[in-house]
């Protein structure tokens, strides 16, 4: 019940889901009176209560267009230029048999033994305990022979980050970790603070998202990718919403998609814990503007 729940939640609770249903509705109507007052002309004499009737197609039309204005829990378009497939879906990203695309801080802390660096919620604690079992020191070795060619701006001392990594690499390093037929690429886009807040501004997003593009593109040889929103866990981007997060997304990758082929298949997978917080209708219309 929960994915029937959530969806008539999302019709109901947005903008564009309570004005897509008012024009069903008025469809639904007109095309359910329409036929009543045409039953009605041919037969004058049919012993039923009229508006009793009409009251029973203002239901009935209203029910119909709930059904067929319910925002699915996914939405698709085939571009020609480029020739690409893009996906926005309610669901796990670790179902996806693909590429993944996961983000990290600069210093690409790890452990989620206390949550203070990591919280095991988040899309980089799920990476580390369902596909390494969480087995810390080997999703740190994967990630420090992904970053043996990278040389780090700067290395805090232990008394300034009272715990995690004390390396910094610069924000937008991509570290794509290989093995079991697909890449993790894990993308800093977010700065670890030595308070242990992670921080990163609208600017910052944008960048590293170019040069995450730039890693799938080199490394991901047109095969399929799979990301999350990209900013609306880690990051704590206050200035923007989960829906915007989303459409930045979208917009930076079939801008450089158009520029240079990126890869076959990006699909976006929305949390459902999060979709009430996206307007599925809004953002067909918006991927469709694309």
């Amino acid at each position: 019940m929960a994915g029937p729940v959530r969806r008539v939640r999302t019709l109901v609770g947005t903008r564009h889901g309570l004005a897509q249903l008012g024009r069903n509705c008025a469809v639904q109507f007109g095309l359910l009176a329409g036929g009543a007052q045409l039953f009605f002309t041919l037969w004058p004499d049919a012993d039923l209560p009229r508006w009793p009737t009409f009251l029973g197609i203002a239901c009935l039309a209203v029910l119909i267009a709930t059904l067929i204005s319910l925002p699915r829990d996914r939405i698709s378009r085939d571009f020609t230029h480029p020739d690409v497939t893009v996906t926005v879906e309610v669901g796990d990203l670790f179902d996806h048999a693909c590429h993944l695309v996961v983000g990290f801080t600069d210093t690409f802390d790890t452990d989620t033994a206390d949550e203070s660096l990591v919280s095991r919620r988040s899309v980089q604690g799920q990476l580390l305990h369902r596909l390494y079992d969480g087995d810390v020191a080997a999703l740190d070795a994967h990630l420090a022979e992904a970053l043996a060619d990278m040389t780090p701006v700067r290395t805090e001392s232990r008394t300034s980050k009272r715990i995690g990594k004390l390396e910094r690499y610069p924000v937008g390093t991509v570290a794509v970790v290989k093995g079991s037929g697909r890449n993790i690429f894990c993308t800093a886009y977010g700065r670890m603070n030595n308070d242990l807040i992670v921080s990163c501004g609208t600017e910052q997003l944008w960048s590293s998202l170019a040069q995450l593009w730039d890693a799938v593109r080199r490394h991901g040889h047109r095969e399929k990718v799979a990301m999350p929103i990209t900013g609306s866990d880690l990051a704590r981007i206050n200035n923007m919403d989960h829906s915007s997060l989303l459409k930045l997304v979208l917009l930076s990758f079939v801008a450089h998609s158009r520029a240079r082929g990126v890869c076959g298949s990006l699909t976006i997978v929305v949390h459902p814990q999060d979709h009430y917080r996206i307007d599925m209708l809004e953002l067909g219309v918006f991927l469709r503007s694309l």
